[in-house]
């Protein structure tokens, strides 16, 4: 097997830090049984992940969240667990693409990989927790799926075709960012209705659904 080019290796740090916000153990697992099979030369720093025992673990692990990630409320609890998790592996891994021998280019790729696992990250919890105000089960299970997708997609389209791969995920951190914004404005808002509620005042808030009406002010849509 060819050794991976310093395009792949950036695009893999990049991939690795990213999904592992959103499918933290399903990465460990793809990334394991890549190396395991050889489908790619990991670098030093993955190679434990192609052990068995990890593969096995995480295995269990990704069975464990596909169902997990699908339960309204469960999915959102879920992901408090996991916040202080995902961003430290997320650095953790792709760091160790880079390895020790590469001090400064690993201090990057941790620096790099724990900023995309938390911008990543925020923006799943925020959404799903935006989702699961409204009573339907389907939209939670629809965003579950596109992540279960989205995932195995970055990190091959990170191996081959790393250019390409980082010009989308650019894309994606722009959405992200909105993504957060907006679905924040919208928790905020609907948490200051539901205080409101208990105290007795009079409930001025927006409706308590998930929905663009709810997302955007008035003002907001002559913008």
């Amino acid at each position: 097997m060819q050794s991976l080019d310093t395009a792949q290796l950036i695009a893999l740090a990049a991939a690795l830090g990213w999904a592992s916000g959103v499918r933290l153990y399903l990465v460990v697992l793809l990334t394991g049984l890549a190396g395991y099979l050889g489908w790619i030369p990991l670098p030093q720093g993955l190679h434990l992940l192609a052990n068995p025992v990890v593969i096995g673990v995480s295995g269990f692990m990704v069975f464990v969240e596909f169902f997990a990630d699908k339960i309204p409320g469960l999915d959102s609890l879920w992901d408090v667990v996991h916040t202080v998790i995902r961003i430290p592996a997320g650095a953790a891994l792709a760091a160790g693409v880079f390895g020790a021998d590469h001090g400064v280019m690993a201090l990057v790729a941790a620096l790099l990989g724990g900023t995309l696992a938390a911008t990543s990250h925020a923006a799943k919890a925020t959404t799903r927790a935006a989702i699961n105000t409204s009573p339907e089960p389907f939209s939670n299970i629809g965003a579950s799926l596109v992540e279960d997708s989205a995932v195995p997609a970055g990190l091959w389209l990170a191996i081959a075709h790393p250019i390409v791969f980082i010009a989308v995920l650019a894309v994606v951190l722009v959405f992200s960012v909105w993504l957060i914004r907006l679905c924040w404005r919208f928790l905020a808002r609907l948490f200051l209705r539901v205080a409101r509620i208990f105290s007795g005042k009079p409930d001025a808030g927006p409706p308590p659904a998930f929905s663009r009406e709810s997302l955007f002010s008035k003002n907001d849509r002559h913008v």
